[in-house]
């Protein structure tokens, strides 16, 4: 199930969590906090594998609220609360729109 609104931008920066279930991307980023600061959420991402140029994909999201998500990032896989899949930014993998 899609979370309403969810869309594919081949090429350009969007939300993890924006992203449809299935849909091949690789992380860009992450979004900087106020200041510029590394925030804690943001160590954390980077510290469990969301470094770019990694590839990922959602592979479940919850039901009925569709939170948390299902993220498989590499070869690992862990479960995000939308907030915290919003902090990923992706691109899209040409042909994955």
């Amino acid at each position: 199930m899609q979370h309403q609104g969810d869309t594919a931008v081949p090429g350009q920066p969007q939300g993890l969590d924006s992203l449809p279930r299935g849909v091949a991307a690789t992380v860009a980023g992450l979004r900087q906090a106020e200041g510029g600061r590394a925030s804690a959420l943001a160590l954390r991402l980077m510290e469990i594998g969301f470094l770019p140029g990694e590839p990922v994909r959602i592979i479940a999201s919850g039901f009925p609220a569709a939170d948390p998500l299902a993220v498989r990032v590499g070869q690992a896989t862990f479960a995000l609360r939308r907030h915290e899949a919003a902090q990923v930014l992706v691109r899209v993998q040409e042909g994955q729109a």
